[in-house]
C-alpha cells in the first residue's frame, strides 16, 4: 500500500526567539542569524525531497520555505499560524508576570483564551483542521511527499495529537530549521488518525534546542 511523507519544519530564528518574546501571529521575520543559519543546515546537513510545499502565510515561514526549497512555491494555509497571544504579543516571560492575568492563564492555558487571542484548544481545532484538509489534499492527489513549514507550537500540537510513539507535548520540541519526518499509511490513518514520526530532520543533524525557546517553553508548563 502506498505511503505518504509529510515533513513538519520550524521556520528559522527571529530577533522576537532571540529576545525570548511571544510572536504567535505578529509577522516578524527571520533575523540575519536566523538566514545563515538555515543555509548553513541546507549545506551541512540533508532535507528531504518534496513535490509539494505548505506554509504558513506568516513571512517568517515562507521565507524559511523558500530557502530549503527555493525552486517550490508554498501553497499558504492561514490556519497554520501559531497560537495568537493578543495583547501579549511581543512581549516577555518575564514582563507578563506582572500580570496576573498571565499567571492565571499559565495554569489554564487549554480552556481560557489570551486576552484579545485563542485559547488552546481552540488553536488546537484549528491548526488540526488545517492539517487533516493537507492530508486529505495529498492522498486524494496521490502527492507522496510534502513539507510543511509552520511555527514550534503548532508542530507540538499536531504530534500530540497524531504522532506516534506518543509523547508528552513538550517532547515535541524543536529548533529553528529543524522538524520531523512522518509517514502516513492510510489504512492507519483512516481508522486511527495517526502517523509515525520516524525520523528528524534534516537528516544528520544534532539539534540542541535553542535556550531562549526552552525558557519560554517551561514557564507554560
Amino acid at each position: 500500500m502506498k505511503s505518504y511523507n509529510i515533513y513538519l519544519i520550524r521556520h528559522g530564528i527571529t530577533e522576537a526567539n532571540l529576545k525570548g518574546q511571544y510572536a504567535g501571529v505578529l509577522d516578524i521575520p527571520v533575523c540575519e542569524e536566523g538566514e545563515k543559519k538555515l543555509y548553513q543546515l541546507k549545506n551541512d546537513f540533508q532535507y528531504p525531497e518534496i513535490e509539494e510545499c505548505y506554509s504558513s502565510p506568516l513571512c517568517r515561514c515562507v521565507r524559511t520555505a523558500k530557502i530549503i526549497y527555493p525552486n517550490i512555491k508554498p501553497i499558504i494555509k492561514e490556519s497554520l499560524k501559531e497560537w495568537d497571544f493578543g495583547e501579549w504579543e511581543g512581549k516577555t516571560t518575564n514582563e507578563l508576570l506582572k500580570d496576573d492575568r498571565y499567571v492565571n492563564w499559565v495554569k489554564n492555558n487549554r480552556t481560557d483564551p489570551t486576552p484579545g487571542g485563542e485559547s488552546g484548544i481552540k488553536f488546537t481545532e484549528r491548526v488540526c483542521r488545517a492539517f487533516e484538509e493537507i492530508v486529505e489534499s495529498l492522498v486524494k492527489r496521490g502527492i507522496t511527499s510534502a513539507g510543511i513549514f509552520t511555527h514550534g507550537g503548532v508542530i507540538m500540537n499536531l504530534l500530540v495529537t497524531y504522532g506516534l510513539p506518543k509523547k508528552e507535548f513538550f517532547d515535541w520540541i524543536t529548533d529553528n530549521g529543524c522538524g520531523f519526518a512522518l509517514r502516513l499509511t492510510p489504512s492507519l490513518w483512516m481508522r486511527s488518525k495517526v502517523l509515525e514520526v520516524y525520523d528528524k530532520i534534516p537528516v544528520g543533524n544534532k539539534e540542541e534546542i535553542s535556550g531562549n525557546f526552552k525558557d519560554l517553553i517551561d514557564n507554560l508548563k
